[in-house]
């Protein structure tokens, strides 16, 4: 049976994690990507989860309370592109994960950005461990989305095969501007 492409990002991402890992969530939104990544790092890992939004921030933090989660996460009110300044170039992870766009029921005026996408996937990619993967969900249909999702799929179909693994995943027969995904995976 066909996943949707979340699903399948999720699946993956999974499937990459062991218990202990480092991990990032660049967009926590609503926090469910953020509490699968939780459980999946376990009690030794680290998910270090970014919005810019309190609101996101807010909504994940209760979620993680409520999961008995919240021990293994760093939510960081900040930017993605800012990733630098909370994780150590030499910091290893296993996995990232982006869903752009608006936060679902919030402020659909406040979206993410080419440039800081692009910026916050090229930090991620610099301390992916060999194996390790980045999702990238593209959510194209409001205002500003199409531009992202085109910076995006220049910046992915230019990485050099020899370093990494590009799968782009959607479905191409629906209409309205589909969710798709981008998996990247460090050789």
């Amino acid at each position: 049976m066909l996943q949707t492409p979340l699903r399948f990002s999720q699946d993956i991402l999974k499937k990459s994690i062991v218990q202990g890992d480092h991990v990032i969530d660049a967009t926590v939104g609503n926090g469910n990507d953020t509490t699968t990544l939780a459980a999946a790092v376990g009690q030794l890992g680290k998910v270090y989860g970014f919005d810019i939004q309190k609101d996101a921030i807010e909504a994940t933090k209760e979620k993680l309370l409520l999961t008995d989660l919240s021990s293994q996460t760093e939510l960081i009110q900040d930017g993605h592109e800012n990733i630098q300044h909370y994780i150590a170039e030499d910091e290893t992870i296993s996995a990232a994960t982006f869903n752009l766009g608006y936060l679902p029921s919030g402020d659909k005026s406040i979206i993410t950005q080419p440039e800081t996408t692009i910026s916050a996937i090229e930090q991620c990619l610099t301390r992916l461990r060999k194996g390790g993967i980045v999702s990238v969900m593209i959510y194209s249909g409001h205002e500003g989305g199409q531009e992202e999702k085109e910076a995006v799929s220049t910046f992915v179909t230019q990485l050099p095969q020899e370093t990494y693994q590009v799968l782009e995943y959607k479905y191409v027969n629906q209409k309205n501007n589909p969710p798709f995904l981008y998996l990247i995976e460090k050789r």
